[in-house]
């Protein structure tokens, strides 16, 4: 599956109130906190409260998180696969050899 399959398909269990402009977005900015706040939650439970690294459960939330960003994506009338790709050109002028710890502490904007 490429990214606008699922983005279309995702948008099939959007209500349609959730696309109406900057509701939309707010519903994904949130949502993208929350879901975020969810993935941390595990993590800091791992790292602080002895439990073991739930691997199914990491995965389910990241499959929401990216419910969100197809919702935000959706909201701002472009593709999943476009949004991917601009960000791939960004990181690779920001690293063209890949990363670099010295480019990173000197980033040129």
């Amino acid at each position: 599956m490429n990214f606008n399959d699922y983005q279309k398909l995702a948008m099939r269990t959007c209500s349609l109130k959730q696309f109406d402009g900057l509701g939309a977005l707010q519903n994904a900015a949130l949502g993208l906190a929350g879901e975020a706040g969810e993935f941390a939650d595990v993590i800091k439970k791992v790292s602080f409260q002895g439990h073991t690294v739930d691997e199914a459960h990491l995965a389910e939330e990241v499959g929401d998180i990216l419910w969100y960003c197809a919702l935000a994506a959706e909201a701002l009338g472009v593709s999943l696969d476009d949004i991917a790709e601009n960000n791939i050109q960004k990181l690779s002028r920001r690293y063209p050899n890949g990363f670099e710890q010295k480019r990173s502490l000197h980033r040129e904007e």
